[in-house]
């Protein structure tokens, strides 16, 4: 079925395989996976449950500081899900990826900086209103950043070029991460006290600095928009772009059911990486500096995880190396919840950074493999695909900061999790991924 195909204006051809422009588009993936690591894993959730009070009171509602960091990725996420339908169909139709992903880009950016001014408790909402701004940024950007992969690689390529830029996204932010830890563990070398937040909140603002900075290479080479002006209102258009693929969808059961099972295993996965860190410091009284050696081992097992399960797939399929993650997934929430020393939770967070790569990398390709022939106007069905998994955060952070409201403690949030995943398992039995050589072969 070939869709989406009949009014938007096309941009001109674009030799595929490029070296450049891979690498430029995997350095995007270098670039804004700082804020993922540093900010949404490794130092600002300790920062922000440490410095903020335990009860915090919004509208005369009391809630915990750790519920309220949840709820803070619920609604960043809920502000983009709203959007996304809109502005990747309007990027679609108008021929504007790279507007819209520099302008996320430089929103993002701007609410890390600004959180290098949340000083204190007093200051908790500067320090909400900036983590949302950077988490708005990164989740916006993303759709088109990832609408760009069939369009620069062929689809042989697509396992390979997506683990590849997983990979530059660990290097990088791994790199910035070690450069944040000697800060924090010498502030003396910037002749900043030991009692002092400044070496801490100089790693915010430096992940600002990196986000934008190295971006701009990216933005460099990624190829240029659609010139041509479209015709008509553009809200109108993308929003009825946004509908074909909803009613295509309708008549693909193979999508459909992968993309269902994504949608419950994403709920899972990203609360996961989005809320661990509030686990561990909360539960198990990690300090900042451990913490990041925590996410340092993670990030290291991941690079490895995600080519792992990018072999895997080349010798068995896609599918079955879901299946696998997916499993071991489901283990990982029944140990943290049984998790009672430091030690322990280390090997929890290996476990973690063995699937956590591979199950974003994979998911990205498998869905490119799904897609009808002939697709040109892929933004669209990115916009679907990624409208899905922020609906998925969302209900994944408000079910586990909820009950850690109501329930006063997050072991049980982590339990519940494991439910995502079983279901996700289940339903990922009945998609079926054909090879690219195979479809190649049936469209001949």
């Amino acid at each position: 079925m070939e869709i989406l195909n009949d009014t938007a204006p096309k941009s001109s051809p674009k030799p595929l395989n490029d070296k450049k422009v891979i690498n430029a588009w995997a350095l995007f993936d270098w670039a804004n996976s700082a804020f993922a690591l540093v900010i949404t894993v490794a130092i600002f959730p300790g920062y922000f449950v440490k410095i903020t009070d335990e009860q915090i009171n919004i509208f005369g509602l009391e809630v915990t500081n750790s519920s309220l960091y949840a709820f803070s990725i619920s609604a960043a996420y809920l502000i983009i899900a709203i959007a996304s339908p809109f502005l990747s169909g309007i990027a679609d139709y108008g021929g504007k990826k790279k507007f819209f992903l520099k302008f996320f880009t430089t929103f993002g950016a701007i609410g890390c900086i600004s959180l290098f001014f949340f000083t204190d408790a007093s200051q908790w909402l500067i320090g909400t209103i900036g983590f949302i701004m950077g988490m708005i940024g990164f989740a916006g950007g993303l759709v088109f950043y990832n609408a760009y992969l069939p369009l620069i690689v062929t689809e042989d390529r697509y396992d390979s070029v997506s683990a590849r830029g997983f990979a530059f996204g660990y290097i990088g932010s791994i790199l910035l991460l070690c450069i944040n830890l000697a800060i924090i563990l010498n502030p003396g070398w910037l002749g900043i006290s030991e009692e002092s937040t400044l070496a801490v909140r100089i790693s915010f603002l430096m992940v600002g600095l990196w986000w934008i900075g190295f971006a701009m290479i990216s933005f460099r080479f990624l190829p240029e928009d659609d010139k041509g002006k479209p015709s008509g209102k553009l809200i109108g258009k993308g929003f009825k772009e946004l509908q074909k693929v909803w009613g295509a969808l309708k008549y693909q059961t193979n999508i459909k059911s992968f993309l269902i099972s994504f949608f419950c295993y994403s709920a899972g996965v990203q609360t996961v990486l989005y809320l661990a860190s509030t686990f561990a410091e909360k539960e198990l009284h990690f300090e900042t500096s451990e913490l990041i050696m925590v996410v340092l081992l993670l990030q290291v097992v991941a690079i490895g995880g995600a080519y792992l399960f990018a072999k895997i797939s080349e010798w068995k399929g896609n599918k079955l190396s879901l299946i696998i993650m997916l499993i071991i997934w489901t283990a990982i929430c029944f140990v943290a919840y049984l998790v009672q020393n430091k030690i322990q939770f280390y090997g929890v967070a290996a476990a973690v950074g063995v699937v956590m790569g591979g199950i974003q990398s994979l998911s990205r390709s498998t869905y490119s493999k799904l897609l009808p022939p002939n697709t040109e106007d892929t933004t669209s069905y990115f916009s679907f695909y990624d409208v899905l998994e922020k609906t998925a955060i969302i209900l994944g952070t408000f079910t586990f900061g909820y009950l850690d409201l109501i329930t006063g403690s997050m072991r049980n949030s982590v339990l519940i999790l494991a439910v995502f995943f079983v279901i996700s398992l289940i339903l990922l039995t009945r998609v079926k991924v054909v090879p690219a050589e195979v479809k190649e072969m049936e469209m001949g």
